[in-house]
């Protein structure tokens, strides 16, 4: 997802409190058991870590966080695509699965790294493959899927699910476009990597969950999110120009009012993870919490931090 209105001067984070407490996850899903069988990082933007009894998923890790000008007043689209691998390594394991919403920098970049040095199996659009094999990824590493597949990956279920990119205030967003075959040259600038249709993806731990709705831009296909009942749901918010139509009570109504909505995407990506989220300030992630409440008033919210390890149930873990 990228921002669609003028920018401003960052701020820092003042951690929401989650409300409802007593509130818990699951549907009859496997209680306090199944939810200690998981963990959820957060690695900032939409980007999550999830790990289920010693087996590692991402989605969308973009760790390396260079600077466009996004954030500083105008994107340069020439911005060359690099990767930091002292900044990747620390969050992400040794993965199985890396699950890739869109081909945006921001939730593509570090994947062909990642991908090269783990090994890890990455499932995305025919535009995510063509990307990474023209950056050297092994064509046999990667997974085409265009939504509705349901992936049975022992211990995990990912059900893949089709999805829409969000669209700032002239119904628009950087770099759109699929990719049918090899791009011609080798990507190495932010314009080189086109969205490519946009997905989300409902990741489930074992046969009890919970399951996790993972989003990567702030829309949605309405009737395909229809009974998924997810436990957790990171949704991505939206800019303060979005033209999404009643995105917050659409999509929780959709998904059947989850236990807990964790929001993402709501922070300044090219800051370093190693200190604390600040927001981005095209992001009113206040008025996202509090259509949220208005909506859906049972269910918990929690606004993450880039150093806490969650539970299944999304609250910290004891280390």
């Amino acid at each position: 997802m990228l921002r669609g209105a003028a920018l401003g001067a960052a701020s820092p984070l003042i951690p929401a409190t989650a409300a409802a407490a007593s509130a818990t996850t699951g549907r009859d899903r496997g209680g306090a058991r199944a939810a200690r069988s998981v963990s959820f990082r957060w690695l900032g933007t939409a980007g999550w870590r999830i790990d289920v009894a010693g087996r590692t998923v991402l989605f969308d890790p973009y760790l390396t966080r260079f600077r466009t000008g996004l954030f500083d007043g105008g994107l340069d689209p020439q911005t060359e695509l690099t990767t930091d691998p002292a900044l990747v390594d620390p969050h992400i394991g040794r993965p199985e699965l890396v699950l890739v919403s869109h081909s945006h920098w921001d939730h593509l970049g570090d994947v062909p790294y990642i991908a090269k040095t783990t090994g890890a199996r990455v499932i995305g659009t025919e535009t995510t493959y063509h990307l990474l094999t023209a950056l050297g990824v092994d064509p046999k590493q990667i997974s085409v899927v265009k939504g509705g597949e349901v992936l049975d990956i022992g211990t995990i279920t990912v059900e893949v699910v089709p999805s829409l990119h969000s669209r700032n205030k002239n119904c628009a967003y950087f770099a759109p476009g699929t990719l049918n075959a090899p791009p011609t040259t080798v990507p190495s600038t932010i314009a080189d990597l086109p969205e490519g249709d946009t997905l989300a993806f409902r990741v489930t731990a074992g046969e009890r969950g919970p399951s996790a709705f993972l989003m990567g831009a702030s829309d949605f296909d309405e009737r395909a999110v229809r009974g998924l009942r997810p436990d957790l749901a990171m949704v991505a918010v939206p800019t303060t120009a979005t033209t999404t139509h009643h995105y917050v009570p659409r999509l929780l109504n959709a998904l059947d009012t989850p236990g807990v909505v964790v929001p993402v995407h709501w922070d300044n990506f090219e800051l370093p993870l190693s200190g604390s989220p600040v927001r981005d300030p095209a992001m009113n992630l206040d008025a996202f919490l509090a259509q949220i409440a208005k909506a859906s008033p049972a269910t918990r919210t929690v606004v993450p931090d880039y150093h806490t390890v969650y539970n299944g149930d999304m609250r910290p873990t004891v280390q």
